[in-house]
């Protein structure tokens, strides 16, 4: 069955990353106005036929995170009672996916409550890239389409001059990842073992491999404040390593993040542009910036062709 014609549609939070997609796909952006009543409410309206048509949203839930998730919200609402055929939420970024689970008594599992409120609001399926745990597929009850950013990053590394680099986990739960990583680019693994030192006041890195006169890559998922970060990277220099590099897909640095990174033996951070970048990049010269536009929009042309979007993963 046909989902009609594609339309592209972008929100506030990353509109640069829209129009990137609608060249990639060489359609244009819908038409569309996204406005703010004056106590901050969200307006919108649809400014063009999309009766029967197959729309794609891209919303980042990023900071800030709720006004972006609300601002999502209404949009896809205003698309299900405009007769779209289908509507794909494009969320490059998951806000509150690290809320995934009960690791302490009364508190929410808020990964679950967004799924719940996307497929309230009228989201068919979901586009969205490395989610912090992969699970977090199973909250929602309609398609989620689960990307990685990995191609786009290991394209980059394997033109760095780095034979043999040591791929690290600045933790245990990133070690499958980061040996994904190291498989691909023929490198060894490593992994920080992060503790609590005796009187709990300071964390003790203790790292597991070999490290000593090599090019250190450190693979996150995501960069928040970058204290975990940058006490790796600090660690990985107090061992031998020659040089100290880190990538990570969602580039969120709050707070101190910069100002960390910039102090740091970090010779270079790449992230990807699943979060607008373009005012961390003009404050930090160790930033490098990729564009994840091209594998978003293959899969937005796979998904409304119908084709296989695992594809993409080889």
């Amino acid at each position: 069955m046909s989902n009609g014609q594609l339309k592209l549609f972008s929100g506030s939070a990353h509109q640069a990353l829209g129009e990137e997609i609608a060249e990639v796909l060489g359609i244009p952006m819908g038409q569309a106005r996204l406005r703010r009543f004056p106590d901050s409410e969200v307006s919108f309206q649809i400014d063009e036929n999309i009766r029967g048509t197959d729309v794609f949203v891209v919303q980042p839930t990023c900071t800030p995170v709720d006004q972006h998730l609300v601002e999502l919200c209404v949009m896809i609402d205003a698309f299900r009672r405009s007769s779209a055929s289908r509507i794909t939420a494009v969320i490059p970024y998951y806000g509150y996916a690290r809320q995934d689970r009960k690791d302490k008594p009364r508190v929410p599992i808020s990964a679950k409550l967004v799924a719940n409120l996307l497929g309230a609001a009228g989201a068919n399926r979901v586009l969205t890239m490395d989610l912090h745990k992969a699970q977090i597929q199973g909250f929602f009850d309609i398609p989620v389409d689960h990307l990685f950013a990995a191609p786009v990053i290991i394209d980059y590394l394997s033109t760095l001059d780095v034979p043999e680099p040591t791929l690290v986990s600045p933790d245990a739960g990133g070690a499958e990842r980061a040996r994904a990583y190291a498989k691909r680019l023929g490198g060894d693994l490593a992994i920080i073992d992060k503790r609590r030192s005796e009187d709990g006041t300071a964390e003790v890195m203790n790292v597991v491999g070999r490290v000593d006169g090599r090019v250190c890559i450190i693979q996150d998922d995501i960069v928040d404040t970058a204290g975990t970060l940058c006490n790796a990277a600090q660690a990985l220099a107090d061992a031998g390593a020659k040089r100290v590099l880190a990538c990570a897909v969602h580039g969120v640095l709050s707070g101190p993040a910069l100002d960390r990174i910039e102090q740091s033996p970090l010779e270079e951070l790449i992230v990807t542009n699943t979060i607008p970048m373009e005012d961390a990049r003009a404050r930090s010269g160790k930033l490098r910036v990729l564009s994840v536009a091209k594998l978003l929009g293959r899969a937005i042309q796979s998904i409304h062709e119908e084709t296989s979007v695992s594809s993409l993963f080889v």
